[in-house]
């Protein structure tokens, strides 16, 4: 492993544009379950998952139903946020942040809620999913602190669900529901730092939840012309891959077996990549 991890290092010190995308597998380690894990979320409760692809529309068809649902405290979101509330990150988090402050990571996208890249100190974050401590307009897009908002006082007086100060329409959690589009904004963004990259880190994402899984394909897509010496002393140029993946994963994935990575350095991100970090600080 400690080869993988100085190659690492130096592919890292050697590219111009990393940036990371993380998955589950990153938060597990600050305490957060995960949903299809051994002991996810649904793993375990089967019923909660059938009921979490009903979630958006419901929002669609009774905004205030839907939002008085959730501040009961009935759904497994809901009680998932309430966790997410006293997580605090660990050292995975802060190996990007330091990544990022040294200069070479670049952005990170996330599939996760839980703010905890940007409590670890990490700039420049793009919440894939939506982030559990905002609130986003389904029309205009604008993001809201959920401190903007009493919602209990709200509720007391009957007048949810919160509504956007610019649309006048009903908001929702940013957290983003079976069924309901990724944000334009996240979208767009992703793509643009997907090509713009280099050198791309997967940490801790088992790659199957798409569209978020096309991320790493569509950086494996890109080439770039290299000129070579062959034999005859002629230099050619030939067709080679722009993008530099690696995976830092518990364990292979689709994009260890589809060949999509160019290496997997297979363990907790929490242990590897602070070694990393160490390795490019020497």
């Amino acid at each position: 492993m400690q080869k993988l991890i100085e190659r690492a290092a130096r592919d890292l010190i050697g590219s111009q544009y990393v940036i990371a995308l993380t998955g589950a597998g990153i938060s597990t380690e600050s305490g957060i379950p995960d949903f299809r894990g051994a002991n996810g979320i649904w793993t375990r409760n089967p019923e909660a998952e059938r009921e979490a692809y009903h979630t958006y529309q419901r929002f669609k068809a009774d905004a205030r139903g839907y939002w008085e649902e959730k501040l009961r405290g009935s759904s497994v979101i809901g009680d998932l946020v309430k966790g997410v509330e006293k997580a605090k990150p660990n050292p995975g988090h802060y190996a990007l942040a330091k990544l990022e402050k040294m200069g070479i990571l670049k952005c990170v996208i996330t599939q996760n809620i839980d703010n905890l890249h940007q409590k670890a100190g990490s700039k420049h974050v793009l919440d894939y999913h939506g982030n559990a401590f905002k609130l986003r307009c389904p029309k205009c897009g604008n993001r809201f602190d959920l401190k903007e908002y009493d919602l209990e006082k709200l509720k007391d007086e009957g007048k949810l669900p919160p509504l956007c100060p610019i649309c006048k329409i009903a908001i929702k959690e940013d957290i983003v529901h079976f069924g309901e589009p990724i944000p334009q904004d996240i979208l767009k963004r992703s793509w643009e730092e997907v090509l713009k990259c280099d050198l791309m880190l997967i940490c801790g994402t088992s790659a199957v939840v798409y569209p978020f899984a096309e991320l790493p394909r569509i950086a494996r897509q890109r080439k770039i012309e290299k000129e070579g010496k062959i034999e005859s002393g002629l230099y050619l140029a030939r067709q080679a891959p722009a993008v530099t993946i690696i995976e830092v994963n518990a364990g292979p994935t689709p994009l260890t077996h589809e060949g999509i990575s160019d290496y997997l350095i297979q363990g907790k991100t929490g242990d590897i990549l602070p070694k990393i970090a160490g390795e490019i600080e020497k």
